[in-house]
């Protein structure tokens, strides 16, 4: 295995979000077209840290993919309880790369980070001759880094021209979204991502409103087009929008299922996947895909043992998503929403691996 690296799977390490603005961010470093502090790095705080280190303590000594390795925090805890694993961190954000390869420098062979989206997780792999892993880790949704760097797109809360890729991988801007799509295209993905009752009063602001240039923009149009009874109460009103345009752009809730099945197929017996979501969609793709792994895809009524020949490859590790705690939750506001699913490999033929264990 190498020593920390950065290299892409299908993805032009080269590609530039924005361009630089003179005289802003001091102290910070261009890392392709975006800046990274040198003071702060790609740093957060990783949300159900206990939880996961807990749930990964058990696994087989090898390979250990965290497929949204971020600012490395959940990375850098896993390499210091589980001194038998080496782990691969993947991420499309390139910023995210550079600041995770720094951190985990230190650790020398024992880590490695690539540039790619975890649906390309199998590409990672083959190029690394691995065919078997003994985890994996999926911290979904928006890192507070990116959220936190207002040029990046993502938050309401600041002016910055409607971005919101994640990595250079991305076909759309937020900015395409915002003003190409079809009134009705908006209103479906508003509907989707939990603003139903007023997504086609959003969908005809925003067409109204165009050109949006600006997160700012985006914002007021959204407030102004909600009444504002409704806008009392449910946090800032734009909030769903912004997290809906987001998940379009970089089509999160299509790579998650892929990136899934390829980290299930290659799980050994006795490894562990968890995985953290913070969206309902998100959270029930991972809720299926975990249940159609462990029934094998059978096809017999539940609670009865299964006749049909399904073989499931994994347990479920806890029935239902956990939920961080009260105490976290005051210390990290953005943990609030998260949903821990968490299975454990089977081996071939285990008597309690078929459908009827549902």
């Amino acid at each position: 295995m190498r020593s920390p690296s950065t290299s892409g799977v299908g993805v032009p390490f080269s590609a530039r979000f924005h361009s630089d603005r003179p005289g802003r961010h001091p102290g910070g470093v261009l890392v392709e077209g975006l800046r990274m502090h040198q003071d702060s790095g790609f740093t957060h705080q990783p949300v159900m840290a206990a939880e996961v280190v807990e749930l990964m303590t058990p696994i087989p000594p090898g390979v250990l993919v965290d497929a949204t390795v971020g600012g490395a925090g959940h990375s850098r805890l896993l390499l210091e309880a589980l001194p038998q694993i080496h782990l691969v961190g993947i991420d499309r954000d390139p910023v995210a790369v550079a600041a995770a390869s720094a951190a985990l420098a230190g650790y020398g062979d024992r880590a490695e980070v690539h540039q790619a989206r975890f649906d390309q997780l199998a590409q990672v792999l083959d190029g690394l001759g691995v065919s078997g892993i003994s985890g994996a880790l999926f911290d979904l949704g928006v890192s507070s880094p990116q959220l936190d760097v207002a040029e990046r797109g993502f938050s309401y809360r600041s002016e910055a021209p409607l971005d919101m890729r994640m990595g250079p991988d991305a076909a759309l801007s937020a900015a395409d979204v915002v003003n190409e799509w079809s009134l009705r295209q908006l209103a479906e993905l508003f509907a989707d991502n939990g603003e139903s009752r007023f997504a086609g009063r959003i969908a005809r602001a925003i067409v109204a409103a165009r050109p949006v240039v600006t997160t700012a923009e985006l914002a007021e149009v959204v407030r102004l087009a909600i009444p504002a009874a409704a806008r009392r109460h449910g946090g800032h009103p734009a909030r769903r929008v912004f997290q809906a345009v987001r998940i379009a752009v970089n089509d999160e809730l299509n790579v998650l299922p892929v990136g899934l099945d390829a980290a299930i197929e290659r799980l050994v017996p006795g490894g562990r996947i968890v995985v953290l979501s913070y969206h309902s969609g998100e959270d029930r793709i991972v809720k299926s895909r975990f249940a159609q792994a462990e029934s094998g895809g059978c096809t017999c009524p539940p609670g009865l043992p299964c006749v049909c020949g399904a073989q499931g490859s994994v347990r479920l590790l806890n029935r239902g998503a956990r939920k961080p705690s009260a105490e976290e939750i005051a210390g990290n506001r953005r943990s609030q929403s998260a949903r821990l699913r968490a299975v454990e490999g089977r081996a071939p033929g285990d008597i309690n691996a078929g459908g009827g264990s549902r």
